[in-house]
């Protein structure tokens, strides 16, 4: 397996992972003008991009995701709950869903509460284990912090949504499982976050100041209080990542 990080000056992170002997490899969450990145990145380690994955439609930064999939001939992927909203054809990842690239497998949750179509993916070398070996958290939770809960609905419906999302869906996995979030500081997407780009949920179980509340309520009330100033530009952002370039 091979595993790469890639890190933007405003706590952006990406990620290129895949089965370098089968030669199949999955982007995630390109940011706009890295995709030549990507594809050297294919080129060096002799695999194909298999998928193109944004884990939400971003409010931060413009995406590169659906132009490396156009370049690569590779489909580009958002969870279904997008299909509706997009201005191009992608593919809709299902809760559950199961990628395979060779070795590699990885699977879909939805995870929403930081935006309605949130998910974050869960990914085994089966060379090593069909366990799973580390997660790519999104903007659902990160080192020291979690999403911010204002830009898909009423904050406190989506702090709600969050909460239930990481007790359901993360804080289930084992404690040694590696996370692997979205941004790390100087990110707008979330309060208090950590400059290390990588934990385990072990690690943020017991030092991430959210993960330690057992209330729902008070979660809430906490992650509300305590919200970034939006991005700029956000509503162009958004507008561009749906595909409704002017």
């Amino acid at each position: 397996m091979f595993f790469k990080q890639r890190s933007n000056s405003d706590g952006t992170l990406s990620y290129f992972y895949g089965c370098g002997g089968k030669g199949l490899g999955v982007a995630v969450d390109v940011v706009a003008g890295d995709e030549g990145w990507f594809v050297e990145e294919a080129q060096k380690a002799a695999v194909r991009i298999a998928f193109v994955i944004d884990t939400h439609i971003h409010a931060d930064h413009f995406s590169g995701g659906r132009a490396l999939a156009e370049m690569v001939g590779a489909p580009y992927c958002l969870h279904e709950s997008d299909a509706d909203k997009v201005h191009f054809s992608m593919r809709g990842l299902k809760d559950g869903e199961v990628l395979e690239t060779g070795n590699v497998i990885t699977k879909v949750l939805h995870t929403p509460g930081h935006t309605p179509d949130s998910i974050c993916l869960l990914v085994s070398d089966l060379r090593r284990s069909a366990d799973p070996w580390f997660a790519l958290t999104g903007d659902t939770l990160f080192v020291s912090g979690v999403g911010r809960p204002d830009l898909g609905g009423s904050p406190e419906e989506m702090a709600g949504r969050i909460f239930d999302s990481i007790h359901d869906k993360l804080l289930t996995l084992p404690d040694d499982l590696e996370i692997f979030p979205g941004h790390a500081a100087g990110s707008v997407c979330g309060a208090g976050l950590s400059g290390k780009p990588s934990s385990t949920i072990g690690f943020e179980k017991r030092w991430d100041p959210y993960l330690s509340i057992a209330d729902r309520q008070i979660f809430i009330a906490n992650l509300v209080a305590e919200i970034p100033e939006r991005p700029a530009e956000m509503a162009r952002i958004v507008a561009a990542n749906l595909g409704k370039e002017a």
